[in-house]
């Protein structure tokens, strides 16, 4: 049955996005659009494009997408919404982690387990330390597509496309022409990740009753699960006191906790096709938005008079790139009408009067928490930069509503003498160390982290306490994109953050 959809079946929405995918030549608008639809950014100039040579199995993809049911629903992205307008009041601390990049084959019970765990672990230590809560956004379920330096690349003499993710090509050289059915299968893996997580939820892997059964997998160095230990034993004397005086019950809420998803909304073409307008919940209607407004194109996604918005269904929170973030971009339009909380990625290029421009038009009614600036310079760029970025922020409407995360992973990323990528630990800490220090100077607080890790005992990133140097970065490197995190190495980064935040 599925073979025989027909080009007619696609929406006219997509069929404007499956005629921009399949021509150089875009149509473009120089000015601001009055109005906002899921296909206006269609008339933008992109950046990062993925040109396919076959228009009917383009049209073909986005008609089985857009026919397909949400991967994530309104209540849940609502539910997030009100997590992150707490984090941007200072009143809880976000977590963000995961894969530089999916692999289609990452779809696996262990391998997302693996995650799971390695995220609940990590917040465990920053609940013990920050003394708050932790909203969890893993970099999970559609994480699959990565911007490139350039398009195609050199092999055996020839020039062939590059390896732009899983969700458009394949590594082999033999697969790397864009196919726009990865787009579907992007879909199936995504929502049987997402599936799989809430099942393990709902099953009790973060069950606080039974901490011990999570394992510490590949942590074997004595002082990190020494420590990682002594949190365990503080936790089960507490709920054993619960129990004692009546207070554990079985809705005290620590059988599970809430794993929320994201990725980079980069592919247009497959976020369009999953944006939906859909009720808001009754109870997320009226949200604490500032009196003020800044002046910006309006959206026709704020909450109409029968309650619904516009939702990117793909994950419950997606974000900007750096290399997508241009004011009159197409990622920029796209990104200005969804109701989900976004987040946008802030490097040494951003200029702080374009920072303020970029929140007025993506968060124009001044929501707490709606935006999260994800900031990436480096180690050695951070101090000269971040502070002016603050401050720009600070004196604009948007003071106070903004989540401030710091990506220390992107702006220290380096190839060894054998052209190996890797990342130090000691970079990594270093710059997240100046992102907590330079914002106590300037009267603002970091809310967050964002990192690239992966529950697998891999060898991808030097230094930590396991001393990983240059030439043990053989013995497994898996990525097919950037260096990770392995477990011990951002276990070990939590107890340090958590140290840091609770001798703030």
């Amino acid at each position: 049955m599925e073979e025989s959809i027909e080009h007619s079946a696609l929406s006219k929405a997509g069929e404007a996005a499956a005629s921009s995918k399949t021509t150089v030549d875009r149509p473009q608008t120089n000015g601001e659009t009055s109005g906002w639809t899921p296909s206006s950014w269609t008339t933008k100039p992109i950046k990062q494009d993925v040109v396919y040579d076959d228009r009917k199995a383009v049209a073909k993809a986005l008609a089985k997408l857009e026919r397909s049911p949400p991967i994530v629903t309104p209540t849940e992205i609502c539910k997030l919404k009100k997590s992150l307008e707490d984090v941007a009041l200072g009143k809880a601390f976000l977590l963000q982690g995961g894969d530089c990049a999916e692999l289609f084959d990452y779809c696996e019970a262990s391998m997302i387990e693996s995650k799971i765990k390695l995220l609940l672990q990590m917040s465990l230590v920053l609940i013990y330390g920050a003394h708050k809560p932790v909203v969890r956004i893993a970099r999970m379920a559609g994480q699959f597509a990565k911007p490139r330096s350039s398009p195609t690349e050199q092999h055996n003499g020839k020039t062939i496309h590059a390896f732009r993710g899983d969700n458009i090509n394949g590594y082999d050289p033999d697969e790397r022409t864009p196919d726009p059915s990865r787009l579907v299968s992007a879909y199936f893996h995504s929502a049987a990740t997402s599936n799989y997580l809430r099942a393990s939820l709902a099953s009790g892997i973060a069950d606080l009753h039974s901490p011990l059964d999570w394992g510490l997998g590949h942590v074997k160095e004595t002082g990190i699960k020494a420590k990682y230990e002594r949190i365990i034993d503080s936790i089960t004397e507490s709920l054993r006191f619960m129990r004692t005086v009546g207070a554990d019950s079985a809705s005290s809420g620590l059988e599970t906790v809430d794993l929320y998803t994201s990725h980079e909304g980069l592919l247009l073409e497959y976020e369009q096709s999953l944006t939906r307008r859909l009720k808001t919940p009754a109870a997320q209607r009226t949200g604490p938005v500032a009196t003020e407004t800044v002046n910006s194109p309006e959206r026709e996604s704020t909450v109409s008079d029968d309650g619904k918005e516009w939702y990117n269904t793909s994950a419950h929170f997606i974000w900007i790139g750096d290399r997508t973030r241009a004011l009159n971009g197409a990622h920029i339009e796209y990104f200005r009408g969804i109701a989900n909380p976004i987040g946008v990625k802030v490097g040494p290029s951003m200029a702080p009067d374009e920072l303020v421009s970029l929140l007025n038009i993506l968060n124009p009614h001044l929501e707490t928490g709606k935006i999260t600036l994800i900031t990436r310079y480096g180690e050695h760029k951070i101090a000269s930069i971040l502070p002016a970025h603050i401050r720009a922020v600070q004196r604009s409407p948007h003071h106070g509503t903004v989540i401030w995360q710091c990506d220390p992973m992107h702006g220290n990323t380096f190839s060894t003498a054998q052209g190996i990528k890797t990342r130090n630990f000691s970079s990594i800490l270093s710059e997240l160390s100046s992102a907590l220090s330079t914002h106590r100077e300037n009267d603002s607080f970091l809310g967050g982290v964002h990192l690239e890790l992966t529950g697998e005992a891999v060898t991808e990133c030097v230094g930590g306490s396991e001393g990983l140097k240059d030439v043990d970065l053989s013995t497994n490197y898996t990525s097919y994109c950037d260096p990770r995190l392995n477990e011990k190495q951002a276990l070990e980064l939590a107890f340090l953050v958590a140290e840091s935040l609770r001798g703030r």
